[in-house]
């Protein structure tokens, strides 16, 4: 795996061992491409497997990137790939839902991104939690990547999110949220 573009373009990163499902290069150059300047911007990446969407953040010019892994096996890999990075980087080793619930209302985002294995029932439940508690700056951005057989369960997403973008990836799918501009 390696960084695609910016600042860190072409450094490479290790995969952590266990089972990853690192994001496509193809969709990362889309993603961040949709995605625009990042600089000044904080990203928080929830499931973050080997690190590489917070090293593609902090490339594109994030100020401040957080990665959020449940398993603890992933420590070093995350830790090592995140070494280079110059800008301001927090890992968390934790459950995503404990995550939110213990740092509600702390701390926020520009982007929240989030890539759960695909067979993880709970996407839109996080989801929610993230947006409820309060980690989605007000003009920020919520990214989830999921597999399309689960594009129908987004009719139970927050009433007070719109989908900004949506974009095929073949079986993956990519939702970029934002919240509702009052009317």
């Amino acid at each position: 795996m390696r960084v695609t573009a910016g600042k860190y373009k072409n450094r490479r990163l290790q995969c952590p061992p266990g089972v990853i499902r690192p994001a496509m290069e193809r969709m990362r150059v889309s993603l961040f491409s949709i995605l625009g300047d990042l600089t000044g911007l904080s990203f928080l990446d929830v499931f973050s497997g080997s690190g590489i969407m917070c090293a593609e953040a902090a490339s594109r010019g994030a100020s401040r990137v957080s990665a959020v892994e449940k398993d603890f096996l992933k420590k070093r890999t995350i830790t090592s790939n995140l070494s280079f990075i110059e800008e301001e980087k927090s890992i968390f080793i934790m459950d995503a839902f404990l995550f939110f619930r213990k740092f509600k209302g702390k701390d926020s985002y520009d982007v929240v991104y989030f890539d759960p294995p695909f067979p993880f029932k709970k996407k839109i439940e996080m989801l929610n939690m993230a947006y409820d508690n309060q980690f989605l700056n007000d003009n920020g951005r919520i990214v989830i990547h999921y597999p399309k057989e689960d594009e129908k369960r987004f009719e139970d997403m927050s009433p007070e999110l719109e989908i900004a973008d949506s974009r095929a990836y073949g079986r993956s799918m990519v939702k970029i949220l934002r919240k509702k501009c009052p009317t």
